[in-house]
């Protein structure tokens, strides 16, 4: 009876997996799941322990074993959508943004919402003109850090603070003089609904850029955003089209299909071409999503619900801002019984700083240098109501997320050499999530030792097409020369059975066939005649000469 408990107990223990979510201030929430605890029951664990209610503007993002990105399925089994072994680790995000995050009911709800376009703004997936960025990081370093003291505050206090992929030292300048003359005295609760504000007017705000190629193979992100469809393409927004303009999402194996009808114009139907059937999938299942909370009267019934919200508004604790790192935490609510306490820390947002100079042509936002100090992107706004407009220019680079493609959490060895390979290779691969680890800046000389490294392995990339090149010659000259060989073989068979006096039974019976016959009289003995003269002819020549 002892070993029976004991194995059951052990099956029991077997059953409970170990879950970790990061969560949008960048801390750890560690709890314990049972095999077969749907998705819901994760998440109401972690708007529990947020002391959330507004939930429905949020979800949980993971990776699968294959590298693609997914939202958790909350009537799913946790274990069986993940499919990794654990422990287990995801992110909490927002998946819905709100078309009017000002509008939202409670204070906690809308700093969650500003912390992540707060880390939209950093990985380059909102984008915007120069003022408008200074505007938002002023907002930011009001929110964080409060009103500009000059004892605190040193000349240049900006620059040590991270608040986009690159920015100019002119930007940084900017920054500060708008957080020392326009905002002071606001509190942290009124700078952020005014960077809030700001956002939402942004042509980017809740981009969650795809990427994909279009027809004609260029490259393209497709993007759902709270008023429609999206396709941003090199530094120009290519197609806007509004939920309710579109009538059908669909895929097949790496093909998106969208099915479009408009007023002014015929049915059209957009086609662009995932890497993956995977992110296909993931696309299509992003799309439906987003139509059926947009253009249906979900996000209304979100609204009506928050609304009836009636209870004390929670305390958030804001951290003071620390250079480079992003750590504001918050003051939660009662926790379960069940759910372990959560472990904290900060993590790097200025993501490897010494890469820098390998990060340039990858990212939308200038860098520092006279020739750039003053071109952020500049936006050229354009009414989301005016359908007939195909074509609105964003930037004055090319569209370029930072940190938004590739998936989190990201393996510490791979990172650097992502950075590198992006410069490198000139490709817009990135990554949806900063850097989740605490190893230490690498050198300079590790830098370059490592770009030396990847830059001699990108150049060898060429080599294994001249080899395959080399394998189909090879190929093709033995196939030539085998065939050459049997002609020869059956040349030197003719001649024996029509030249030679071999009296083999064999050749004998082959002889004696009518076809043979017919072959040597009608071909053979013309054939050679016209050998014997043309080689006379060439004799008699030699002879003269």
């Amino acid at each position: 009876m002892l070993s029976r408990l004991m194995s059951g107990s052990s099956r029991s223990l077997e059953r409970e997996y170990s879950c970790t979510v990061r969560l949008l201030d960048d801390s750890e929430y560690t709890c314990t799941i049972q095999r077969d605890a749907k998705g819901q029951y994760l998440f109401d664990l972690l708007c529990h322990h947020l002391n959330l209610l507004e939930k429905d503007y949020f979800g949980i993002r993971f990776v699968d074993p294959d590298k693609q990105r997914h939202w958790l399925e909350f009537t799913k089994s946790v274990v069986k959508q993940l499919r990794s072994q654990p422990p287990f680790t995801m992110c909490f995000r927002v998946k819905f943004y709100p078309a009017d995050p000002a509008a939202l009911k409670e204070e906690i709800t809308r700093y969650l919402v500003f912390l992540q376009i707060k880390r939209d703004l950093y990985h380059g997936r909102l984008l915007c003109k120069t003022s408008d960025a200074a505007l938002l990081a002023a907002h930011i370093l009001q929110a964080e850090i409060g009103d500009y003291d000059p004892g605190k505050h040193p000349e240049g206090y900006s620059s040590k603070f991270q608040f986009f992929p690159k920015h100019s030292e002119k930007l940084e300048r900017k920054i500060a003089e708008i957080h020392k003359t326009e905002l002071s005295g606001q509190t942290p609760a009124t700078s952020e609904l005014n960077f809030l504000r700001k956002a939402q007017t942004l042509e980017t705000y809740g981009v969650d850029p795809h990427p994909c190629k279009d027809v004609s193979g260029n490259a393209a992100f497709l993007a759902f955003t709270p008023f429609g469809f999206v396709v941003l393409q090199g530094n120009k927004r290519v197609h806007f089209i509004k939920w309710n303009e579109v009538t059908k999402l669909k895929f097949e194996g790496k093909t998106f299909y969208l099915y479009v009808s408009q007023k002014e114009e015929k049915k059209i139907i957009l086609t662009y071409f995932a890497p993956t059937p995977e992110a296909c999938k993931h696309l299509w299942k992003c799309g439906i999503e987003n139509q059926a909370f947009y253009n249906g009267r979900v996000a209304k019934e979100v609204m009506e619900s928050s609304a009836k919200i009636k209870r004390e508004p929670p305390e958030i604790h804001r951290a003071g801002m620390v250079p480079s790192r992003s750590c504001p935490s918050i003051t939660h609510g009662p926790r379960l019984s069940s759910v372990p306490r959560t472990r904290r820390r900060a993590v790097h947002i200025s993501i490897m700083e010494g890469l820098e100079s390998l990060r340039d042509s990858a990212h939308s936002t200038p860098v520092r240098s006279s020739s750039h100090g003053d071109t952020f992107l500049p936006h050229v706004r354009s009414s989301r109501a005016d359908s007939n407009e195909r074509v609105a220019v964003i930037a004055d680079e090319a569209y370029s997320p930072a940190d938004s493609v590739l998936p989190t959490p990201v393996a510490e060895h791979s990172l650097e050499l992502m950075l590198l390979s992006r410069q490198i290779n000139g490709a817009t691969c990135s990554i949806e999530e900063e850097k989740e680890s605490e190893a230490s800046t690498p050198t300079a000389a590790e830098v370059e030792a490592l770009g030396g490294e990847l830059r001699a392995l990108c150049q060898g990339h060429g080599r294994p097409e001249e080899e395959q090149v080399n394998k189909f010659v090879l190929s093709v000259l033995r196939l030539l020369l085998v065939t050459m060989g049997l002609l020869f073989v059956l040349l030197l068979l003719l001649i024996i059975l029509t030249e030679s006096d071999l009296d083999i039974a064999f050749f004998r019976d082959i002889r004696q066939t009518p076809e043979f016959e017919q072959f040597h009289y009608q071909y053979f003995c013309p054939l050679r005649r016209w050998f014997a003269c043309k080689i006379r002819s060439v004799v008699s020549l030699l002879i003269d000469t």
